[in-house]
């Protein structure tokens, strides 16, 4: 069968990377990769008016240690999240796993806790005075627990609230594999673990580094779980530089530096997608066979429960917690209410924006490889890559310059938002778009229909669902988004995000409590919905 199949392969790759894109879709493509590049552009004017301070803090003992630490704590994030995600991904997507669908949504729901949610949540309960002591000190005399701060907190937060960046690309590409070359491997007398590793992990390749990607660039560019960890990264030493001694040359110079880091993880995951496979199999997609676990089920169900309790049941009781302590009679709830209406309005607008911007870009990749392709997909990453105060940053720098009536509006918002998560959309609907074989638009293009009406008809609807997960991909992550919003929100413009800062910047997280309730309840619903139409 391979024998038969791989010349087929590369037939279909050779003709595809050999036709033109249609003129429409290079220019749109090109003007979206020059919008997402305007905060990179912002950056290289700034190095480069001062190229001398901007070498001297590039090359000093001082960055390289922040460039291992970032780099170590990436790493060890992204691994560790790929870790969780494909386990999840197998049992809850191709097991008979009991109340697998109702696992699914309890595994992804960690992507509505912000990551400084997460972080007070865990110092809360497992610092060294936290809940868990108190709960240890009667019966055991335990008066102070080992510190989470540094390293361990920030690894283990990111890992725990960043692993269904991983699982979403990895589902929408498990859906749509090839049962066939399972079907072989079991023939083959391979165990089920077997068939795992040969027959589907590697099918899997291009959904699994484009999920790493987006959870290592998330790590890069974190601030709220590396500061409230007190571990020294970019985002944190950026932030310090801007906002404490306003050094915008030093934060702009080393915000250059993590495009670069980010660069190199967009050309890695560009070899792996380059290495993919599409789907061979002949006739209509089938039904993929659902692996009994048997005994193992009651092991798959612990792991699950395990995950879900240090995910989501720990960060979800802390914040009950602190809200039953809230002051009396302290809540605004007409502003909750409006500021959950702002978030709404804010990174739905966003979402929307951000999935329709890519699709023609993750065709261009896909359908048409190509260095201006590669190029546009790489210019697209950059804003997810930086800090969200230095994007914002940008944008006034070139609405204050360029096109003062933008300063301070919520289009301008809504731009940023858009320029800081079309990544997250990108990689779930390339991961889409890999899945359909170009064969089906060549056989369109056979009956006389052009390539934009190839795409239109038959791509387009194939690629719906990674569309839709893109949106909400996007929308869990913009309505978290805090040091954009801060910035360049309208007067009087506030959201949930900014009501919960508020409250835990002056050290009163009791009053954060709520609205961060209502930011998990008002994003829980939407990301039940989209997978409901799995």
């Amino acid at each position: 069968m391979e024998q038969g199949v791989g010349p087929a392969i590369r037939r279909v790759a050779t003709q595809a990377s050999s036709r033109r894109a249609p003129i429409g879709l290079i220019v749109i493509g090109a003007l979206l990769a020059l919008a997402m590049a305007l905060p990179l552009v912002y950056l290289l004017i700034t190095v480069f008016q001062s190229l001398p301070a901007a070498l001297e803090t590039i090359w000093n003992w001082r960055t390289a240690e922040l460039v291992a630490r970032s780099v170590g704590l990436t790493i060890a994030v992204t691994a560790t999240a790929t870790l969780i995600a494909l386990p999840v991904a197998w049992l809850t997507g191709r097991t008979d796993l009991p109340g697998r669908r109702i696992w699914l949504v309890v595994a992804l729901l960690p992507l509505v806790v912000p990551s400084y949610i997460g972080a007070y949540a865990f110092i809360s309960a497992f610092g060294p005075s936290g809940l868990l002591q108190d709960i240890l000190a009667g019966p055991f005399g335990v008066e102070r627990l080992p510190s989470i701060i540094g390293f361990p907190g920030a690894w283990i937060v990111l890992s725990l609230f960043t692993y269904p960046l991983v699982l979403l690309p990895v589902r929408t590409a498990m859906s749509r594999l090839d049962p066939q070359l399972e079907d072989a491997a079991s023939v083959m007398g391979r165990s089920p673990f077997r068939v795992f590793t040969s027959a589907v992990l590697p099918q899997l390749a291009p959904a699994i580094a484009a999920g790493a990607v987006l959870v290592a660039l998330y790590t890069l560019h974190d601030f709220g779980a590396v500061s409230i960890m007190r571990f020294d990264s970019f985002t944190r030493e950026i932030y310090l530089n801007y906002r404490a001694s306003f050094d915008r040359i030093g934060a702009a110079s080393l915000s250059l530096l993590l495009v670069a880091i980010m660069l190199v993880l967009v050309w890695v995951e560009g070899r792996t997608r380059l290495k993919a496979r599409h789907r061979t199999g002949p006739g209509a997609t089938r039904e993929p066979r659902i692996w009994k676990l048997g005994s193992w089920r009651y092991l798959a169900v612990g792991f699950l429960a395990l995950l879900a309790t240090f995910a989501l049941i720990v960060p979800v009781a802390v914040l009950i917690y602190w809200a039953t302590r809230s002051f009396a009679g302290s809540i605004e709830w007409s502003e909750i209410v409006t500021a959950a209406g702002h978030s709404v309005l804010l990174s739905g607008s966003a979402a929307l924006i951000a999935a329709a911007c890519a699709v023609p870009i993750a065709i261009l990749a896909i359908r048409f490889p190509s260095q201006f392709a590669r190029w546009t997909d790489r210019l697209s990453h950059t804003g997810y890559a930086l800090p969200g105060i230095v994007v914002a940053l940008a944008l006034v720098f070139f609405a204050t310059r360029a096109v003062v009536g933008l300063y301070q509006t919520l289009l301008l918002l809504v731009f940023a938002f858009v320029v800081l998560f079309i990544p997250l959309a990108i990689g779930v609907v390339r991961t889409s778009v890999q899945q359909v074989s170009p064969r089906l638009e060549e056989a369109a293009r056979t009956t006389g229909r052009s390539q934009f009406s190839a795409l239109k008809t038959i791509t387009a609807p194939l690629i719906a669902g990674g569309v839709i997960s893109g949106v909400a991909l996007v929308f869990l992550s913009a309505i978290k988004e805090l040091p954009a919003t801060l910035i360049l929100a309208p007067i009087g413009f506030e959201t949930l995000a900014t009501e919960i800062w508020s409250a835990t910047s002056v050290g009163f997280f009791e009053r954060g409590a709520i609205p961060s309730l209502i930011l998990l309840a008002v994003s829980a619903p939407s990301l039940y919905l989209i997978l409901g139409r799995e």
